[in-house]
């Protein structure tokens, strides 16, 4: 009996990239893990409803969602940065809010997974992929542990990202576009500007964020671009300035693609702790309205339980 494989799918071109392939090249797959820590962008999560009628035509398995908890109910990354009144770790150095929302939810769900299980009972490992291309084979640092096998076929196909593009246009498949949280501090402050006008709706909880994080600033971090606000980003698309210049930081914040992020020692640093929950503000001194109407909200949910119906 063949060990079970699991993809870690990220909803980008990567992991699109390699189901594509799975089927051109009879790979078999197990189950399609999509960790969502409530702030994907509208598009990433449409796209995931709208390739669920392609993955049954290839006999692929539905895309499981799992999420993050807390006292026993879902848990998003947004709800968790305003009750700590502290922005995604990134935005600090640090890439533990993957850790947190994207590995621990796919572990639990393995740990609890029949097939995985009873691999494991018979002294075999489990099949991990996560999608690293060929353009970027140092990220591939694991090749097992106790109970687990990693593997990465794009870079054993030898497919970088403009390969991965290509595989799908062939598939007769839509691009993904880039799938990242809408509040990532990766963010450049153009993406933001961009994100401002064709969501301002999500502008605006990203930066009752950034409000809600402001007495724990320290140093260097200016806002939840890390190096520059939110809020100057937003006051220079109202009065055409120029946007304000960022300098190049890494974009690895360890949920590209659903990538396992190695550092789990940071994890206690911003999400291993609760004691220090604070009162969520509920007032806020943004000009953007949807900053204060998002402020005393639970995030989210409504937009998840929409598209996601009969997929998880």
């Amino acid at each position: 009996m063949s060990p079970p494989i699991v993809l870690s799918f990220g909803g980008g071109t990567n992991s699109v990239a390699i189901l594509v392939e799975a089927v051109r090249r009879g790979l078999h797959i197990d189950a399609i893990l999509f960790a969502d820590t409530g702030g994907e962008m509208p598009e990433t999560y449409r796209y995931l409803w709208e390739l669920q009628p392609w993955l049954e035509r290839h006999g692929l398995p539905s895309v499981t969602v799992v999420r993050g908890s807390f006292r026993g109910g879902d848990y998003t990354l947004e709800e968790h940065s305003l009750r700590l009144q502290r922005m995604p770790s990134k935005a600090y150095g640090r890439k533990s809010c993957s850790v947190r929302f994207k590995i621990q939810p796919q572990d639990k769900w393995r740990n609890s997974w029949a097939p995985a299980q009873e691999a494991w009972a018979r002294g075999e490992k489990v099949v991990s992929i996560t999608g690293y291309d060929a353009d970027e084979p140092w990220r591939a640092k694991h090749k097992e542990d106790d109970k687990y096998t990693y593997s990465y076929p794009l870079i054993d196909w030898r497919m970088g990202r403009e390969e991965c593009a290509h595989a799908i246009m062939r598939a007769g498949i839509a691009l993904p576009g880039k799938s990242a949280c809408f509040y990532c501090p990766s963010s450049r402050p153009a993406e933001v500007a961009k994100l401002a006008a064709s969501h301002p709706d999500l502008f605006g909880r990203g930066l009752a964020m950034e409000e809600a994080a402001a007495p724990t600033m320290r140093g260097a971090v200016r806002g939840l671009g890390s190096n520059f606000s939110w809020r100057s980003v937003g006051e220079s698309v109202r009065t055409q300035a120029a946007l304000p210049i960022a300098r190049d930081i890494d974009d690895d914040c360890g949920c590209y693609d659903g990538a396992r992020d190695a550092d789990r020692i940071l994890a206690p640093d911003y999400c291993g702790s609760f004691k220090s929950i604070v009162p969520l503000p509920r007032e806020s001194s943004a000009d953007w309205p949807l900053a204060r109407d998002w402020a005393g909200t639970t995030g989210p949910g409504w937009l998840q339980d929409d598209l996601f119906g009969g997929v998880a």
